[in-house]
């Protein structure tokens, strides 16, 4: 069953899955999601990704109807009816069906929506080349740690970017660069890898994270510290590093070149490492 849906405890095909009108996510965005890449048939980091699911329904007082190891059994029955060996699962909880009002009452019987289909890998031109990305003003809310379904700022800034010929909006804050629309960030310095602290500002990234532990492990300095925009535009390298790019870098910035606009040593490096640790934790299941 390719494309298929799980609705609220049911597979069904992704055109047999209907929604109800008074969905609170359908009228306020009130409800989280997550999004899973799946490498040779293996959920990839699934512990991290239920654990930020499990965080972020917490911070917006939203019960989850499965526990971990539910959630598990059903993911790994989604990706076997597929069929895909390389997919991306997308998860996403809404507080449910109520008429449109802006309190909510209880219970609360949410609304839950998993999607299997197949992964169109990143062209590998952006990996051998770079992309590249623009900095625009943040004018997003202040609780960017919940992956939360207001997505509209980032929204517009990627259609920003796409109209500007670029791979990525990057947002800046009170001359701060935090994160891109759909990837967190990383730039290269005086040879330490540099990404922003987390904070309320910052999703707490499940491949950030990841990239933070590998380095690390090879002997890279790490420093988890604010970047200011004067130092960003001058950075050796810079990363953008999510669930679905992995480890991206960016070539051009504001449409000047980044270094001498090649992909850096650094990057191709933990590429690399990201790699074999990918094709090491498919291996084990």
């Amino acid at each position: 069953m390719p494309n298929m849906a799980f609705l609220n405890g049911s597979f069904l095909s992704l055109e047999d899955a209907k929604v109800s009108v008074e969905d609170r996510g359908f009228q306020f965005g009130d409800g989280i999601y997550e999004l899973v890449r799946v490498y040779h048939g293996v959920p990839f980091q699934l512990p991290a990704h239920l654990a930020r699911l499990t965080r972020s329904a917490g911070a917006i007082d939203l019960p989850l109807p499965y526990t971990s190891q539910e959630w598990e059994e059903h993911i790994l029955e989604g990706i076997r009816r597929s069929g895909y060996v390389d997919a991306k699962v997308y998860i996403q909880v809404t507080r449910g069906v109520a008429p449109r009002e802006h309190f909510y009452s209880e219970p609360v019987i949410p609304t839950v929506v998993m999607t299997v289909r197949q992964m169109i890998d990143v062209d590998a031109s952006h990996y051998q080349r770079g992309v590249a990305a623009i900095t625009v003003p943040d004018i997003r809310w202040d609780r960017c740690d919940i992956k939360s379904l207001n997505l509209l700022p980032n929204v517009l800034a990627k259609r920003q970017a796409v109209g500007a010929g670029a791979f990525e909006a990057i947002f800046v804050k009170d001359g701060l660069v935090l994160e891109g629309t759909s990837s967190n960030l990383m730039m290269v310095s005086r040879q330490e890898l540099i990404t922003p602290p987390l904070s309320t500002r910052i999703l707490p990234g499940v491949t950030r994270n990841l990239v933070i532990e590998l380095a690390r492990k090879h002997g890279i300095v790490v420093r988890e510290h604010p970047i200011l925009f004067h130092e960003f535009i001058k950075a050796d390298e810079i990363m953008l590093v999510g669930t679905t790019i992995e480890i991206l870098p960016v070539t051009t910035l504001n449409g000047q070149p980044v270094a001498d606009g090649t992909p850096g040593p650094l990057a191709r490096e933990l590429r690399k490492i990201f790699q074999q640790h990918i094709d090491k934790a498919s291996v084990k299941g």
